[in-house]
């Protein structure tokens, strides 16, 4: 039996986490009643990500303006994370999660081939290469998909998207126009 996707109306569930510089943290806590916006990835060496989080950190001040906090979810090991960068590049919390136990949490499923190799995933793996973006470390599940959740100050998802293939991640400025309408 397939497990429930969370949708808009769920509650998001609360669970422990660590990043690449700060041990084990509690999201709850950790994000108080401030809104949040939640990024699921594959990993830190797919290029496809790293493009992603660089568009996201590029268009974060859409987010900041609002008040709300930003989580993108790797399924790479701290260690890997905090050998590639430091925690001043990034504008927005890395959540590590090799074991891929939150993304279970959240239902965010790997695909299969197919869809591992959908021509729209190809086309934005293409585009990512041509960006520069290189293919680093292989973790976590190769063929993982990407999701979103807009989260608002009552812990409520107002917004779920769940990837059809690796590229269909959503761009910050529909995730910041979800977030508007969550706040209005």
């Amino acid at each position: 039996m397939k497990a429930q996707r969370l949708q808009a109306g769920d509650r998001v569930p609360d669970f422990d986490f660590q990043t690449p510089w700060a041990p084990r943290q509690n999201f709850y806590d950790n994000i108080g009643n401030d809104p949040a916006v939640l990024v699921f990835l594959r990993y830190r060496g797919c290029p496809v990500c790293q493009m992603e989080m660089a568009r996201l950190k590029r268009e974060i001040d859409l987010f900041a303006q609002r008040g709300a906090r930003v989580l993108v979810f790797l399924q790479s090991s701290p260690e890997s994370v905090a050998s590639s960068s430091n925690m001043e590049a990034w504008p927005f919390m890395i959540v590590c999660d090799p074991n891929g136990s939150i993304f279970r949490k959240f239902h965010v499923a790997p695909g299969g081939v197919l869809k591992y190799l959908h021509p729209a995933g190809a086309i934005a793996a293409i585009q990512s290469i041509v960006r520069g973006f290189r293919h680093g470390r292989f973790e976590g599940q190769e063929t993982q998909l990407p999701a979103a959740f807009v989260v608002n100050p009552m812990k409520i998802i107002t917004y779920a998207h769940y990837g059809k293939h690796i590229g269909d991640v959503r761009a910050p400025a529909t995730l910041s126009k979800e977030l508007n309408s969550a706040l209005s």
